[in-house]
C-alpha cells in the first residue's frame, strides 16, 4: 500500500513492478484515494540480468498519458536487506536522467604512434561493439545512437555513432581514436611516454541516446572507464548502463508520499547436479529414518527459525521424487503424539501441517480453477450486497434480501466442493487417506475424528483460504475491491462451518462471536449438509482410481493476451502483429479473438515439434517466441521477459515427451526468400542451431531438484551454530544420560534419539562442508576470469 500521495487531490492510482525500465506487474488501480491498499502479491522468476528492481505509482488518466508520480528504486546488490519483511520506502522523483537499462560492449586500446617530428606519443582506440537490453520508448524499440568521449580535466573531445533504427540490441561496430597529448609544459624528447598524473584525470565516456528526430533525444545511460585501467594493453568487457551522477536528486522527494512493500528475494548459484548427490540423499530418504525427528528433514525444519523457510523447498525436492506422502505421514504421526485432545487434531502450525498446507497449493492449483473459478467469477463480476451485520449495514440495505443472496452464494459454493472429488488430485487423496487413518489410530474412540483430520484441511487451509484470497491462488488477476472482499469473508465463514459439520459430535452455532451468524445458520438443514461433507471427505480420502483411463479434463496449463504475427504474409508492419488471447492445456494450445471466445487456432499438443526464443532481429520486436510445428512458425511476442519466459518453459513442458520433437531449429525468420540467421534459400532446410534440452518433465508442477536443494544448502549454512550445538547436545545425552547443561541452546529442539539424530548431524555437516569447497572453488575460478567493468 501506499500513503500520503499527491496531497489535496483525490487521485485514482496504480502501481507497476518494473526489472529497470520493463514492467513485469500492473496491479488493479484504486479509485479515489491519497493511500491506496492494493494489497496484492506477484511471484516471479527473474529470466535476465537486471541493475534494479523498481516500483512506480501511477496516476491513472482517462484521455492523457497515465502519469507518474514517483518511484522506488532497490539495487540488485541491496536487495537481500529488504529480504523477508515489510519496509516503508519514500517515493523518489521520476527523472529521465536516472531511467536506465541495458549494456554496451566496448574494446579500449592505447597504442603508441610515432609523430611527424619524431617523438612517440600515445593514441586512445575505442571499438564500440554492440549494445544489448535498451529500454522501449513509448512502447516501441529505440533508435540509438552513442556518443563517445575523451574527459579530462582541460578536455572534452567528443564523436558519434551512426543511429541504428528500431532496435534496443543496436550493433554499431565503430571505432574511434583520441590522441593523447602532452602538456604544454613537457620539454620535447626523443621518447615520449603519458605521465601518470595525465592518465589518473583521463576518462573514457559513452553515453547512449534515443534519437528523438523532430523531438528532444532521450537519455539512456552511460559508462565511464579511467584511462589508467589500460596501460599498455588492449581490453575489451561488457558494461552495464549506468544513471547519470546528477539523475534522480530532488529536494522535494518527501511530498511525493511513501509506498509499503514487502520483498522476498533469493538468489542461488545452483552447481552441477552430482554436486548434490550426497545431501539430496540425506534428504530423499528422510521418511526411512527411525525416528522421524532424527531425520535430515526434520532437522531442517528444527534449525529454521521461521519453519516456512524449511517448508517450501523441502516440500518441493520430496514431491519431486515422489518421497512427499511417506514423510508427510511420519510427522503426521510424530505430530499427534502431541495431540491430547480429537478436536484439536492438526489445527496447530507444525511441520506435518505446513507440510500439507504447502502441498496443496503446489499440486492444487488446477483442482482450486476447476470448482471455485466460475463461482468466484461471478461473485466479483455480478456482485450482490451480502453484509448481514447490523452494525455494517448502510442506509437503504434490507437484511433479508442480503442474507438470500450470501445463501444463494454459500449454496453454490458448497455445491461446487462436495461434487468436485473426482477432480481431487491423486497425491492430495493419498495424503488425506493417510491422515485419516493416522488420526483414527491415535484416538479409536472417537469415530468423527478421521473426518477432522480431513476437513481440518481441505476446508479450513484450502477451499476457505482460496475463497476469502482468491486473487493469492491466481483463481482472480487482483485483489478484490472491499465490498466483494466482505462478501467473501463471509461465503468463507459459511464454508468452514459447514465443512466442519460433518465432523462434529454436535451443532456448534452456539460457539460464534457473531449472532447475526448464528441467525444466518439456522436457515440450514444442518443434517443434509453434515451428509453431503461426510460423503465428500470419504470420497477425497480415499485411494481409489476416480477418473476413469483417457476421459480426464485436460489440465489448464496458462492463458493470457500476447500478440502473433499474421500467417502467411511476407509484408514486415505492425498491422502484421495482432492482438490474441492465449490458451495452454495438456490437450492443446489454442488462440482465440477474445477471451471466452472459440478459438480461431489449434495446436494439437502431440504435433508440437518445438518452442524457442525468436532473435529480437527478424522482426525488430522484444520478447519473441515461436512455435513450431506442422505448418509454418507460429511467432508470438510476449507482453515482457518474465511472460516470454514463463510460456516457453510451460510449452516446453508438456511437449517433452513428443517422438517428433526437432534437434536444431532457425533462431530467426524467414523473410525475403532467406533465413535470416543462417541465410540460407529454402524455407524447409534443416535449422542451424541445437534446440533447448533439459526442460523438466512433469506438465503441472515446475520444480527444479537441484535448485530446491541448494535452497536447502542456504538454510543450512546459515543455521551452522545451531547444526553445531545440536550435534553437541545429542554428544552430551548420549555421552552422560543426565542432566542437560545449557538448556537455552536446545530445548526446543526434539530430541528423541540422541545417537540417531548425532548420526545424521554428523552427515548433514560433512555434505554443507564439501559444497562450501564446490562453491568457493566456483567463485575463485569465476573471479579470476572477470574483467574490469564485466558483468
Amino acid at each position: 500500500d501506499a500513503k500520503h500521495l499527491v496531497p489535496n487531490k483525490m487521485r485514482d492510482f496504480f502501481c507497476t513492478i518494473n526489472l529497470d525500465q520493463e514492467e513485469v506487474f500492473r496491479t488493479q488501480v484504486v479509485e479515489k484515494s491519497l493511500s491506496p491498499y492494493f494489497g496484492e502479491e506477484f511471484y516471479f522468476e527473474i529470466p535476465r540480468t537486471f541493475q534494479w528492481l523498481s516500483f512506480y505509482i501511477y496516476d491513472k488518466s482517462v484521455l492523457q498519458k497515465d502519469l507518474r508520480i514517483g518511484k522506488v528504486s532497490i539495487k540488485k546488490e541491496d536487495l537481500c536487506n529488504y529480504t523477508g519483511k515489510e519496509n516503508w520506502f519514500m517515493l523518489q522523483p521520476v527523472d529521465s536522467n536516472s531511467e536506465v537499462q541495458g549494456k554496451v560492449h566496448l574494446e579500449l586500446k592505447l597504442n603508441e604512434l610515432i609523430t611527424d617530428n619524431g617523438s612517440v606519443c600515445q593514441q586512445l582506440v575505442v571499438h564500440i561493439k554492440e549494445c544489448h537490453g535498451l529500454p522501449l520508448i513509448n512502447g516501441q524499440n529505440c533508435d540509438p545512437y552513442a556518443t563517445v568521449s575523451l574527459v579530462g580535466p582541460s578536455r572534452n573531445d567528443q564523436k558519434k555513432t551512426k543511429v541504428k533504427k528500431k532496435t534496443s540490441n543496436p550493433q554499431f561496430n565503430e571505432t574511434f581514436y583520441f590522441e593523447v597529448t602532452r602538456s604544454s609544459s613537457y620539454t620535447k624528447k626523443s621518447q615520449f611516454q603519458v605521465e601518470e598524473e595525465d592518465i589518473e584525470k583521463l576518462e573514457v565516456r559513452v553515453d547512449l541516446w534515443n534519437n528523438g528526430n523532430l523531438v528532444q533525444d532521450i537519455f539512456l545511460g552511460e559508462i565511464k572507464v579511467p584511462v589508467k585501467v589500460l596501460r599498455n594493453d588492449s581490453f575489451q568487457a561488457w558494461y552495464l548502463l549506468q544513471p547519470r551522477e546528477n539523475g534522480n536528486k530532488s529536494s522535494k522527494t518527501d511530498d511525493l508520499g511513501s509506498l509499503r512493500l514487502n520483498i522476498c528475494y533469493t538468489e542461488d548459484c545452483v552447481l552441477p547436479s552430482e554436486y548434490y548427490t550426497s545431501l539430496r540423499n540425506l534428504l530423499l530418504k528422510s521418511s526411512d529414518v527411525q525416528p522421524i525427528s532424527a531425520s535430515a528433514g526434520y532437522i531442517l525444519s528444527e534449525v529454521c527459525r521461521d519453519k516456512y523457510d524449511a517448508v517450501l523447498p523441502l516440500v518441493r525436492l520430496l514431491l519431486h521424487h515422489h518421497k512427499l506422502v511417506p514423510f508427510v505421514a511420519a510427522v503426521a504421526e510424530l505430530d499427534l503424539k502431541d495431540t491430547q485432545e480429537a478436536n484439536t487434531v492438526f489445527r496447530g502450525n507444525s511441520l506435518a501441517t505446513r507440510c500439507v498446507d504447502e502441498m496443496m497449493k503446489i499440486v492444487g492449483k488446477h483442482y482450486l480453477k476447476v470448482t471455485l473459478k466460475p463461482v468466484i467469477d461471478e461473485i466479483c463480476e455480478s456482485p450482490k450486497p451480502c453484509e448481514i451485520d447490523p452494525i455494517r449495514l448502510r442506509e437503504g440495505d434490507n437484511v433479508e434480501i442480503n442474507m438470500e443472496n450470501l445463501r444463494y452464494y454459500v449454496d453454490k459454493v458448497f455445491r461446487e466442493i462436495v461434487r468436485s472429488s473426482i477432480s481431487c488430485p491423486t497425491l492430495m487423496c493419498d495424503v488425506f487417506y493417510s491422515l485419516r487413518h493416522l488420526a483414527a489410530k491415535r484416538f479409536p474412540n472417537d469415530p468423527h475424528v478421521q473426518y477432522s483430520a480431513v476437513s481440518s484441511f481441505v476446508f479450513l487451509r484450502f477451499f476457505a483460504v482460496a475463497v476469502v484470497s482468491p486473487h493469492t491462488f491466481h483463481l482472480r488477476p487482483h485483489h478484490p475491491d472491499a465490498q466483494t472482499s466482505r462478501t467473501l469473508t463471509l461465503i468463507s465463514k459459511a464454508i468452514q462451518t459447514l465443512g466442519s459439520w460433518g465432523s462434529l459430535t454436535k451443532s456448534k452455532l452456539s460457539s460464534f462471536k457473531e449472532t447475526f451468524m448464528c441467525e444466518f445458520f439456522k436457515t440450514f438443514q444442518e443434517e443434509k449438509f453434515t451428509e453431503s461433507v461426510k460423503k465428500f471427505l470419504d470420497d477425497v480420502s480415499s485411494t481409489e482410481c476416480k477418473e476413469p483411463s483417457g476421459l480426464s479434463e485436460p489440465v489448464h496449463l496458462k492463458e493470457g493476451e500476447m500478440y502473433k504475427r499474421a500467417q502467411g504474409r511476407t509484408r514486415i508492419g505492425k498491422k502484421n502483429f495482432k492482438k490474441r488471447w492465449f490458451c495452454l492445456t495438456s490437450r492443446e494450445f489454442t488462440y482465440h479473438k477474445h477471451q471466452d471466445k472459440e478459438p480461431i487456432f489449434t495446436i494439437p499438443i502431440k504435433n508440437i515439434l518445438a518452442v524457442e526464443k525468436l532473435d529480437e532481429s527478424s522482426f525488430n520486436k522484444k520478447n519473441m517466441f515461436q512455435v513450431l510445428h506442422g505448418e509454418k512458425p507460429l511467432y508470438i511476442q510476449a507482453n515482457n521477459c518474465v511472460e516470454a519466459s514463463e510460456w516457453i518453459e510451460a510449452l516446453c513442458r508438456v511437449t517433452r515427451c513428443n517422438q517428433k520433437r526437432l534437434n536444431f531449429y532457425h533462431p530467426s525468420a524467414f523473410l525475403n526468400g532467406n533465413w535470416l540467421c543462417c541465410k540460407a534459400t529454402i524455407e524447409n532446410t534443416v535449422g542451424c542451431a541445437r534446440c533447448t534440452a533439459d526442460v523438466p518433465a512433469d506438465t503441472q508442477i515446475e520444480i527444479d531438484g537441484d535448485r530446491e536443494t541448494e535452497r536447502i544448502y542456504s538454510l543450512f549454512t546459515v543455521n551452522m551454530s545451531k547444526l553445531q550445538k545440536l550435534e553437541e547436545a545429542c554428544g552430551s545425552i548420549a555421552v552422560y544420560q543426565g542432566p542437560r547443561k545449557e538448556p537455552d541452546d536446545y530445548s526446543n529442539f526434539t530430541i528423541e534419539d540422541s545417537v540417531a539424530t548425532f548420526h545424521t548431524l554428523k552427515q548433514i555437516i560433512d555434505a554443507v562442508e564439501k559444497l562450501n569447497e564446490s562453491h568457493e572453488k566456483y567463485q575463485k575460478k569465476r573471479s579470476s576470469s572477470a574483467k574490469y567493468g564485466s558483468e
